[in-house]
């Protein structure tokens, strides 16, 4: 079992999908001569050859509208989008034709497709290449949303998204790309779409979030026991939609408190559904107002100041300790 970064755990995840099945096919600017802008998609031309690795103009409409086409077809197309800032250029067909055939034609076809999109700040990058906008797709009938937060879930999320019937959109945050290592199992793994993950077991306080935004987390979790004496416990969403909410009402209902951090901006983003969930559901057994803890209704900053516009360990502790003393 080899120590993978992120990329190369989503790089195996490929290299297997391809192997296994030659419907798989890779599109999008850069990915095959030069192996993607961060590259994910190494060494996959020199494998599998033209015919399966298509380098795209730089169009995305085009790259997605033509990747639409053949998984209508029969082929499985795992599409890149080199930013996920870039993906407004293809927004329409996303949500006219990607979210839709399944329900246009009744089931008569489905749109067997992953759209694999760089996500979220944290690399010092300029505008259109830091923000994090899964609400977007979240909110749109007919989408898979994925956010993967290390490498060992990464690599089997891809593999399960791959290997879905319905269009997936697959939001990989970059910050993450080779911030550390995870054992990665040398067989293929699948996770299912559409479940948490408790990553931490806890009784006071729950604490939900994903992607980039599970390591402040997790330090905040760390933090508040060693200097609170609060046990936290802590949720992977890993898919934003379908939202898990079986595991999340289950921790509120035995914390009795909770928090929920995301990266994207405040206004309609993930942490208020996911608020609006548990008020459904949970309401009963709350014994203070859920926290939300996001970025600001900014777009996202230049690199001064990035680190003060995302969510760091000490502001998720103190907004923990703020349900906690209500």
């Amino acid at each position: 079992m080899a120590e993978l970064t992120m990329v190369k755990a989503l790089n195996l995840a490929l290299h297997q999908a391809m192997e296994a099945d030659d419907r798989v096919i890779i599109c999008g600017q850069d990915v095959g001569l030069d192996e993607g802008v961060f590259r994910v998609t190494e060494g996959l031309l020199a494998k599998y050859g033209d015919q399966r690795v298509l380098d795209s103009p730089l169009a995305e409409s085009g790259i997605i509208g033509t990747s639409i086409g053949m998984a209508l077809y029969g082929l499985k197309p795992v599409a890149e989008i080199q930013f996920s800032g870039f993906s407004y250029q293809g927004f329409h067909q996303i949500e006219q034709h990607m979210a839709r055939f399944r329900n246009r034609t009744r089931g008569r076809y489905t749109v067997p497709m992953v759209l694999r999109m760089p996500c979220g700040g944290g690399i010092r990058a300029v505008e259109h290449h830091s923000e994090s906008k899964e609400a977007f797709w979240a909110h749109i009938p007919g989408l898979k949303v994925v956010i993967p937060s290390g490498p060992r879930n990464a690599r089997a999320l891809l593999s399960a998204a791959i290997e879905d019937p319905d269009p997936v959109i697959f939001y990989e945050p970059k910050a993450l790309y080779r911030a550390f290592k995870e054992e990665v199992p040398d067989e293929p793994e699948v996770m299912e779409i559409g479940k948490a993950e408790v990553v931490r077991e806890g009784s006071d306080i729950t604490l939900i979030s994903y992607g980039a935004q599970m390591r402040p987390t997790l330090e905040a979790a760390e933090d508040l026991a060693d200097l609170h004496g609060v046990n936290a416990e802590v949720i992977d969403l890993l898919t934003v939609s379908p939202m898990d909410d079986a595991t999340l009402v289950e921790s509120v209902i035995k914390t009795g408190r909770a928090a929920v951090i995301n990266e994207g901006n405040r206004t309609c983003g993930i942490a208020s559904e996911v608020i609006a969930r548990l008020n459904e559901k949970a309401f009963g057994h709350l014994e203070a107002p859920i926290k939300r803890l996001t970025s600001y209704d900014i777009h996202f900053p230049y690199f001064a100041c990035e680190q003060i516009y995302l969510p760091d360990a000490d502001r998720i502790a103190s907004a923990a300790m703020q349900v906690m003393e209500y």
